[in-house]
């Protein structure tokens, strides 16, 4: 969302409210605030365009997430996402991202079907080439690409905000061996769906989020989580102790 659009005058306060609350929450998952960073009202609301009405409607709204902590007299901070958060994000994920790849063997286009084998291809180059970014910019395509050919919007709606919740996570399991073995995954969906197979489909797909789970526990992202997570909360809770001095 380009910040001329916040700007444009908008008589419905709840959608404006709505447009600040997405853009606040996409930075926070895009890693543009660092977590337990403070989040200004006044800085954001001036950057945005906006009052400080909407920026405060949507922090409160951001709290309900967890994304951040508001401590009173003080102010709000990041807070990020849990190991918790990240195991339920993909147990779920792993139900409707196989839900999403059967319907997609019945719904995607040849754009979509050529798009997925483009990028399957290219993937594999950068995974041999060792460039990590890449990889990770051809996998978040792939996902969005296959969200699209299920032709759902409200399916495509979850999984885009699912797979945007765990950026930051999912950009640690793609180094190394895993770069290479999600490719392989990927080339296992982009062939059932191809084939018109929605059970193998399915079943591949609910595997791919499954073991892309199990390679974090297995390689302790989880634990390093809950330890920057504590970390966080020991920060903040210090921040608002000296707030109260």
């Amino acid at each position: 969302m380009d910040n001329k659009d916040l700007k444009q005058e908008v008589t419905d306060k709840y959608s404006l409210r709505g447009r600040v609350f997405h853009r606040i929450r996409e930075d926070i998952l895009n890693g543009k605030y660092a977590d337990h960073e403070e989040l200004k009202e006044v800085a954001i609301g001036e950057e945005l365009g906006v009052s400080r009405t909407p920026v405060r409607e949507a922090l409160r709204q951001l709290e309900l997430e967890g994304l951040i902590q508001i401590i009173p007299n003080r102010g709000a901070y990041v807070v990020g996402i849990s190991a918790d958060d990240v195991r339920d994000i993909y147990m779920i994920r792993s139900k409707l991202e196989g839900l999403c790849a059967r319907w997609a063997c019945e719904k995607i286009s040849n754009e979509q079907m050529e798009a997925l084998e483009e990028i399957v291809y290219l993937s594999d180059f950068h995974a041999e080439k060792g460039h990590m970014d890449q990889l990770a910019e051809l996998d978040s395509r792939f996902h969005t690409t296959l969200y699209e050919s299920c032709n759902s919007k409200m399916l495509e709606h979850l999984l885009k905000d699912y797979h945007q919740y765990v950026w930051r996570v999912r950009q640690r399991t793609l180094a190394g061996k895993r770069g290479k073995d999600s490719n392989n995954e990927h080339r296992a969906i982009m062939e059932a769906i191809r084939d018109k197979n929605p059970d193998l489909a399915e079943e591949i797909a609910n595997r791919h989020m499954l073991n892309a789970y199990d390679n974090m526990v297995k390689n302790g992202l989880l634990e390093m989580l809950s330890k920057e997570a504590d970390k966080e909360k020991e920060q903040i809770t210090k921040k608002g102790k000296k707030s109260k001095n």
